[in-house]
C-alpha cells in the first residue's frame, strides 16, 4: 500500500482524490524511534530500573503505557522487565539481585550457578551487609545470611544474570561456606560440594585451605581429614 509523505496539512487536499483507502499519510523518516524501540536499542538487559528508563530517553508515562500495552512486566516494586524476553533458570536470580543490588549470591545458589553438586533450591539465597536492613517480603523468595569483616570481600567475584550485575562467591568460597553455614544447608549438602567440586577439579585442596585459613572452618578441616586429603 502506498505512503503519502505530506510536509503541511494543507497539502492533504491535493492528495484526497487520488489517495487509495487505509493509505499512511504520515512521514516517519524524522519521527524519533518509539519508546519501545529506544529501550530495547539502550541494551539494558531482560530487567531494569525506573532510573535506567529515564537514561534511555522514556518517561515515567511512557514507562506505564509500555507496562499498559503488555510489552513490559512489572515484576516486582522498582522493577521491571521485557514482556518477551525468554525465560532463563536465572531469572530469579536477575530478579533478587536487582532488588538487593548490595548482595553476594552464595550457599546453594552459589553451587546451582557452579554447578557444584544436585541442589536446586527454592530459594535465592544471598549474603548481605552484617548491618544492613533485611529486604522487604516480595514475589522472589529469599534466603538471607550476612557477611561481614574480610567475608563480605575474600573469593567474592564479579557476575551478571541476564543483565543485571552481581556478585557470587567463587567454588572454593562457596564450598568452604557450606561447612561455616553447615547448620542451614545441612552436613549432606556440604559433604556432597566438597567432594564433587574436587572430583570435578572446580577447587583444589591449596584453594580451600588458602579460604579457611581466612574464614576457619573445623567442620572443613575434618571433612578434609576423613577423605584423607
Amino acid at each position: 500500500m502506498p505512503t503519502f509523505c505530506v510536509d503541511h496539512p494543507s497539502a492533504l487536499t491535493d492528495y484526497v482524490g487520488i489517495m487509495p483507502p487505509g493509505a499512511d499519510i504520515s512521514c516517519n523518516s524524522g519521527d524519533p524511534p518509539a519508546p519501545l524501540d529506544r529501550l530495547r536499542k539502550a541494551g539494558l538487559g531482560a530487567f531494569f530500573r525506573p532510573r535506567q528508563v529515564g537514561e534511555a530517553g522514556l518517561t515515567r508515562d511512557q514507562l506505564r503505557t509500555l507496562v499498559r500495552q503488555g510489552t513490559v512486566e512489572h515484576v516486582a516494586r522498582g522493577l521491571y522487565r521485557m514482556a518477551d524476553a525468554e525465560p532463563t533458570e536465572h531469572d530469579s536470580l536477575a530478579m533478587a539481585c536487582a532488588r538487593v543490588p548490595k548482595s553476594v549470591v552464595c550457599l546453594l545458589s552459589a553451587l546451582r550457578v557452579h554447578e557444584i553438586g544436585t541442589q536446586a533450591p527454592a530459594e535465592v539465597w544471598l549474603a548481605i551487609p552484617h548491618k544492613a536492613r533485611a529486604p522487604r517480603p516480595q514475589a522472589i523468595r529469599l534466603a538471607i545470611v550476612r557477611f561481614s569483616g574480610p567475608a563480605w570481600d575474600l573469593g567474592v567475584t564479579p557476575a551478571t544474570f541476564e543483565g543485571v550485575p552481581a556478585r557470587i562467591t567463587s567454588p572454593a568460597r562457596t564450598v568452604v561456606d557450606c561447612f561455616r553455614f553447615e547448620r542451614l544447608v545441612g552436613a549432606e549438602v556440604a559433604m556432597e560440594a566438597l567432594r564433587d567440586s574436587l572430583d570435578q577439579i572446580k577447587v583444589t585442596v591449596a584453594e580451600l585451605s588458602s579460604v579457611e585459613e581466612v574464614l576457619p572452618s573445623r567442620r572443613l578441616r575434618a571433612a578434609l581429614d576423613t577423605m584423607s586429603i
